[in-house]
């Protein structure tokens, strides 16, 4: 019994590792996208908006809103930190 759970445990982590890689390339097309058309790397209006839908999904799915809040601020911080150094690539020296 727990060989099983331990073993669905680890196909969910495989999973959402893929499902994070999957958002990542996303949102580094947004990124670029965003450096090209002069845009600031951050959106704190999308940003907010994405934490109460969360929130709510999060209530839905029976999960803590306050652990899917801090997933996510935690995902969004990585993306800002992307965005921001794509940006810096795109206007630093020998950009093109």
């Amino acid at each position: 019994m727990l060989l099983g759970l331990r073993q669905s445990i680890d196909n969910i982590d495989a999973a959402l590792i893929y499902m994070l890689a999957e958002r990542f390339r996303h949102t580094q097309a947004v990124g670029e996208l965003k450096a090209r058309h002069n845009m600031p790397p951050a959106d704190p209006a999308r940003e907010a908006r994405q934490v109460a839908r969360l929130r709510e999904l999060a209530g839905a799915a029976r999960l803590d809103p306050d652990f899917a809040e801090k997933f996510l601020a935690f995902i969004i911080k990585e993306v800002i930190r992307h965005h921001e150094a794509i940006a810096r690539k795109s206007t630093g020296p020998g950009a093109v």
